[in-house]
């Protein structure tokens, strides 16, 4: 597919209103992009025909991030109607005309495919948006188009690829292209960094937005479980699924999270969902007073002493800010991950069919899927299995008291330690590095992990934002803020007020 994008952005931008030949909107924020349309100088069309020449460049072509597995053929319609809305009218608020790519498991209403990256998927067009695709264009966004991501969200193999799928192959790392962009969320986190969208909307099970988001060197918010709807998007585990913004600043992912955001009567988690603007109130002196704890005991602490500086700077920052580190935190949750790999085998089988079955599509269980793959081996598995898979089609229903008890397990394992630690030492987030340097893509091998902290809110269901900390041999490294229950918004906050402080995103640099 990614072969037919030159093609299809030239032949799109065919009598569209262009930008100019020398326009550059590299690192622009939600805000720079609102002031320019508010002074007459960009419209939202130009800034759709801007990116989609831009991913022709370096996505489709040149370092060929190949990171975008489909684009809208409507966006500039819908761009150009937004145009002639604020020119009328007035904007509908800050993310009117702004471009937005989604995850390819989320589903659109419209010409584009709903797939996870699958070639059992490739046919299926979704006949309604999303509840938080609905919540987006009802904001005035541009869906611009859909990002690759590792297949079924990285759920269908032990020995994966991250960042790889059968419909849109590798994606690759915007710093070095030979190495991985980490997942499922890969085509995300790359097309942000990598200035092909203005912001993206990632999914997690547990860490496939923060991963990505910290090994491309940009902003992404798991939020509290509920915070923001499930209903159309293809699922692993409604225990732990969510979706989250992606952006290159914590103000851009919090306007996003805020249009996300809403209460759907088809999920019932988001009943509590807060509607509130993640975006009001950020401030730079927002650390003053702040207690941060540090874990000690995350995946792969002290593998690599560069990353260890560079979390000690980072405590130096949040000190000088007038925040109050408290170091050393224990936080064991490695009672919880036995019972977490069950829950997540449970889910998936129930909670794919019964999206499956709802959807509509060829494809009417995971047993149908399975079958698909082994009979198109060739070309789904060329690479790796689906082991993944295989493990959850033998579970059996959730009534079951393995599963109940795993669920029970896992959950209050990873609350407690977390409340506790919270309460103990009157805190007000938790910090841990969230990723280690990229590694070299290997299709023999799989990925290669070597530092991980996305489980303390994955399995526990509480918010996450990671913002860039730095660089190792000029690779990202993110560092992950970990609040409380519902504490979404004081927890964006704190992560503002230490961006503003590092300032550490620096943009990839791609020859083309």
């Amino acid at each position: 597919m990614k072969h037919c994008f030159a093609i299809l952005c030239t032949t799109l931008l065919v009598a569209c209103g262009q930008p100019a030949p020398d326009a550059d909107f590299s690192e622009y924020s939600i805000a720079d992009i609102q002031d320019a349309m508010q002074q007459g100088e960009l419209s939202s069309e130009q800034l759709v025909a801007w990116y989609q020449q831009r991913i022709a460049a370096i996505d489709a072509a040149g370092p060929e991030l190949n990171s975008i597995i489909e684009l809208n053929p409507d966006a500039l319609t819908i761009a150009r109607a937004l145009d002639d809305e604020w020119k009328n009218s007035g904007p509908r608020g800050p993310m009117h005309g702004i471009p937005v790519v989604l995850k390819a498991n989320i589903d659109t209403g419209d010409q584009m495919a709903t797939t996870a990256g699958s070639l059992a998927l490739a046919d299926h067009r979704a006949s309604d948006d999303a509840f938080l695709v609905a919540r987006l264009r009802d904001a005035g966004a541009v869906i611009l188009g859909k990002a690759n991501l590792s297949e079924w969200a990285n759920f269908r193999s032990s020995r994966s690829s991250s960042g790889w799928s059968s419909i849109g192959g590798q994606t690759r790392n915007p710093y070095d292209t030979t190495r991985n962009p980490c997942g499922s969320s890969s085509g995300s986190g790359v097309a942000v960094s990598a200035n092909l969208t203005a912001v993206a909307v990632g999914t997690e099970t547990d860490g496939s937005v923060v991963c990505p988001s910290g090994i491309n060197g940009v902003v992404g918010i798991k939020p509290t479980l509920g915070l923001v709807s499930r209903s159309g998007i293809i699922p692993i585990a409604h225990s732990q699924d969510t979706a989250g913004p992606m952006a290159r600043t914590v103000r851009d992912a919090a306007i996003l999270l805020s249009a996300m955001t809403g209460r759907d009567p088809e999920d019932a988690d988001s009943k509590a969902s807060p509607e509130d603007d993640f975006a009001a109130g950020l401030a730079a002196d927002g650390l003053q007073g702040k207690r941060i704890g540090v874990i000690t005991g995350y995946y792969g602490e002290g593998v690599n002493p560069n990353i260890d500086a560079l979390t000690e700077a980072a405590i130096e920052a949040i000190e000088a800010q007038g925040g109050t580190v408290v170091r050393d935190i224990s936080v064991d949750i490695s009672g919880a991950f036995a019972g977490e790999g069950d829950v997540l085998r449970y889910e998936f089988k129930h909670d794919l069919n019964a999206y499956l079955q709802k959807a509509g599509t060829a494809m009417t269980s995971i047993d149908d899927v399975i079958a698909f793959n082994t009979q198109n081996a060739d070309t789904v598995m060329p690479i790796f299995g689906q082991e993944r898979m295989l493990q959850s089609a033998d579970k059996g229903a959730l009534s079951d008291p393995a599963y109940l008890d795993a669920l029970e397990t896992s959950r209050s394992t990873a609350r407690n330690a977390l409340d506790t630690a919270f309460a103990e030492h009157q805190l007000d987030a938790l910090i841990a590095p969230t990723n280690g340097p990229s590694w070299k893509t290997d299709h023999v091998k799989g990925d290669n992990y070597k530092l991980s902290s996305s489980s303390y809110a994955a399995i526990s269901g509480y918010p996450n934002v990671t913002v860039p900390m730095g660089f190792v041999s000029g690779l990202p490294i993110g560092l992950s803020f970990i609040g409380q229950h519902w504490q979404d918004k004081a927890l964006i906050e704190i992560a503002y007020a230490y961006e503003q402080a590092s300032e550490a995103r620096r943009a990839p640099e791609l020859s083309y």
